[in-house]
């Protein structure tokens, strides 16, 4: 007779029935996906209203996808397609409050009776888009992320912030606004090649920021990485939790973005820089209900005052 081998198949992978699960996995599994699940990764975390309400072909297109590759992608999820992963994300959107999408449909609606072409309509479609993405980091910034991330910079020794491309500007805000005050700051920047020789010099009791989005600065990544392994603290502000500067935060701040045919804003990560600066000067000086950030002339007038009363 003969001996038939048994073997023992594989459990197949079960789907997630909450919305909160199924990016857990998508951002644990990430790396290791192709890069076109990982295009659609990105994608779908960061627009789930669209994916809950769209058509498999609209939602595609607008990822610039074949629809196959979105069946594909449910699939490798556990899910039998894209229908059944798509339910998921219609659940949450029944309790949910108003999403990103949403609000930016609701504030061209109310303006279209004053719609303006040319650049003044450029000028329009900027500022509905950034009052929509400030509404959106105000229910994804929490006020424990905020206190953290002031704690570990009012203990630190020294702060070291990257940022390069668009997110520069932000690297330098922030260096302003820390050196207001009072902190010991160090800008890793591109200038000379030595950003990377800058940041072996952090110690251990040194927090280093970094600021990156889409298309993430090589060097910052590196940066952060070789940080991360020495075991030092990481303040990130990028924009998703699927970034790879978010695998390696101590404190992660995730800004909502949407494609622009031309330029994506600065408007919320300014915003979201300002409001750690006052956390942290909240921090520095828990005895003011109102922390305020002095200005450099408003410094140096008081330095005058001083002068003139010794006198």
């Amino acid at each position: 007779m003969t001996k038939v081998s048994k073997i023992k198949s594989a459990a197949p992978l079960l789907p997630h029935e909450s919305y909160e699960q199924v990016v857990n996995d998508i951002s644990e599994r990430y790396t290791k996906l192709s890069e076109r699940h990982k295009q659609a990764a990105r994608y779908i975390t960061q627009n789930p209203n669209t994916v809950a309400l769209e058509s498999i072909n609209a939602v595609a297109a607008k990822c610039g996808l074949h629809p196959s590759v979105l069946v594909r992608f449910a699939q490798v999820f556990g899910y039998s397609g894209f229908k059944q992963m798509q339910s998921v994300f219609q659940s949450r959107l029944a309790t949910a409050a108003p999403g990103y999408n949403e609000r930016i449909n609701a504030l061209e609606a109310d303006l279209q009776k004053n719609e303006q072409k040319g650049s003044a309509g450029f000028l329009q479609s900027l500022v509905i888009r950034d009052i929509a993405t400030l509404q959106e980091l105000l229910q994804n910034v929490t006020e424990a992320d905020l206190d953290h991330a002031a704690s570990l910079l009012k203990d630190a020794d020294t702060i070291y912030l990257i940022g390069q491309l668009r997110s520069e500007p932000i690297a330098m805000l922030l260096r302003y606004l820390f050196t207001m005050l009072n902190r010991r700051v160090v800008l890793l920047d591109a200038a000379g090649g030595l950003a990377p020789q800058m940041a072996k010099n952090m110690r251990d009791n040194d927090v280093l920021m970094a600021i990156a989005f889409r298309h993430y600065a090589k060097e910052v990544i590196a940066i952060a990485d070789e940080v991360h392994a020495r075991g030092l603290p990481i303040i990130a502000i990028t924009d998703s939790t699927l970034s790879p500067l978010a695998k390696n935060a101590r404190v992660l701040f995730t800004v909502p973005e949407e494609e622009y045919s031309f330029s994506r804003s600065l408007a919320a990560p300014v915003c979201l820089a300002q409001s750690i600066a006052m956390a942290l000067a909240s921090a520095l000086h828990p005895e003011k209900t109102q922390p305020r950030i002095e200005t450099i002339t408003e410094r140096e007038q008081a330095d005058l005052t001083r002068k003139r009363s010794r006198a």
